[in-house]
């Protein structure tokens, strides 16, 4: 399984994924050059990415084929989104979820409330309603 930066060519199948996963694809195509994609042969079986706001980040559209679940894809996915925001300085990695608290836990976000997430992060279509209020956030030092 290859796992590559993603590209515009790659927005379809992204969106498709996430579409498939029941994520939403509103702004995704705004961070495609903060995503990646892991690819087995033709076929794209994950993505994720993040959007950049100053020294915190949002983690977002993590998203695994139902066929390619269970083999640490989305873990690997993840673990490319940090060193990506690393590079850039990033110190905190916030995400909204209604279905994966217990498994971003183990990777170590922890629950925070949503006036505790950094300002810049707040003003995302995410926070600002793509998600549901009833959406956990989470973050994570870097």
């Amino acid at each position: 399984m290859e796992i590559r930066p993603a590209t515009v060519n790659d927005l379809t199948s992204i969106e498709a994924l996430l579409h498939r996963c029941g994520l939403p694809v509103v702004g995704v195509s705004d961070h495609v050059r903060n995503c990646v994609v892991a690819m087995e042969g033709p076929t794209m079986c994950g993505c994720g990415g993040f959007e950049h706001y100053g020294d915190a980040a949002l983690l977002r559209s993590i998203a695994v084929a139902e066929h390619a679940r269970g083999a640490g894809l989305g873990r690997r996915i993840v673990a490319r989104s940090i060193t990506a925001c690393r590079l850039l300085h990033v110190r905190s990695l916030v995400l909204l979820t209604t279905t994966a608290e217990d498994y971003f836990a183990r990777l170590g976000f922890v629950c925070v409330a949503r006036d505790d997430v950094p300002p810049l992060v707040r003003t995302s279509s995410q926070f600002q309603g793509v998600c549901p209020g009833s959406a956990v956030s989470m973050l994570r030092v870097l």
